[in-house]
């Protein structure tokens, strides 16, 4: 790897920073949040819409069946904080079944989708407070000081925590708790073990669609950062790894090539590859171990009988 000013290039943002760092690592990896700018949202919604894609669908069934359950949880006046809300469609299943909610706080790293989201909810939902924060939830934020004053619900759907390493989802559950409160409740959903023929016909859709989405990321790169990826030269790639019980993603190098982020280039071999995403699987007693890590205590769980899935409800230990 040659790099002629990585260190000015790093200092640029955030985004530089961490592509930059991931690409000089061995192995190259990028953070899965940066999947997420308009285009990559859009995809990832298509993504949830395929057949073989059973999470999404899961979730949303289990969310129905279990909101009013649920809901008798939630204090009257209480603020829900979603960490990454997206477009919301699983906000509106608890919306709907607790009126009770005074206000809703969405936190989303994408300007665009978070914009989207909350004229949608402000329209459909007039009595809700919505309280947006545009931000990273792996980074300390702060609660608006009359959402402070509310009892707290914290919402962490899409199975979400799955794209941490159990090392990093216990400081988050952390830094969670700090942001929530110590009074808070959490409702945090998580994939759970299953077949992995199940699980590689998730991530390999023959309609290209999630390969798209992770070919995006060089999209975003190559507009954002100045960057000269040729997606052509990159190959989309799902795997199982049974050691660490998660899914990962990656883009393939289909050649030796160089790659440049303005005067910064990096060295790719044939073969090697870049570490986009990991998804997790988990069992319910993992869920505990990282809950507990994070200073929280798992209080109740729903977890459907169709494609193993779970929604659980942790209190502050």
């Amino acid at each position: 790897m040659r790099m002629t000013n990585l260190a000015k290039s790093a200092g640029d943002c955030p985004f530089r920073r961490d592509v930059t760092a991931g690409l000089a690592a061995m192995p190259k990896s990028v953070p899965a949040k940066y999947f997420y700018d308009a285009e990559g949202s859009r995809l990832f919604e298509a993504i949830c819409e395929l057949p073989d894609y059973y999470p999404t669908r899961t979730e949303i069934a289990l969310l129905r069946s279990t909101a009013p359950e649920i809901a008798r949880h939630i204090r009257p006046g209480a603020a829900l904080v979603e960490f990454g809300s997206g477009a919301s469609i699983k906000t509106r299943l608890l919306l709907d079944a607790a009126p009770q909610l005074g206000a809703y706080v969405p936190i989303d790293i994408s300007e665009t989708a978070l914009s989207q989201a909350v004229k949608a909810i402000a329209t459909d939902y007039p009595a809700l407070k919505v309280s947006p924060i545009t931000g990273d939830f792996t980074k300390p934020l702060t609660l608006p000081e009359a959402i402070r004053a509310r009892p707290i619900v914290g919402f962490f759907p899409g199975s979400t925590i799955g794209n941490f390493t159990p090392a990093q989802a216990a400081p988050l559950l952390a830094r969670a708790r700090t942001l929530l409160g110590e009074r808070a409740s959490f409702l945090v959903s998580a994939d759970l073990v299953k077949p992995i023929q199940t699980l590689l016909a998730a991530y390999n859709d023959p309609q290209g669609v999630t390969a798209a989405f992770n070919k995006n990321l060089l999209v975003r790169i190559n507009r954002e950062l100045g960057g000269d990826f040729d997606l052509d030269s990159f190959d989309h790639r799902a795997v199982w790894n049974e050691e660490d019980s998660r899914i990962e993603m990656h883009l393939v190098s289909r050649q030796t090539q160089q790659v440049g982020i303005g005067d910064d280039i990096f060295d790719l071999a044939e073969g090697e590859t870049i570490h986009t995403e990991n998804s997790y699987k988990f069992t319910p007693s993992m869920i505990a171990d990282i809950a507990a890590r994070g200073g929280w205590r798992v209080e109740t769980a729903w977890v459907s009988d169709a494609q193993p899935f779970a929604t659980f409800l942790l209190k502050a230990a």
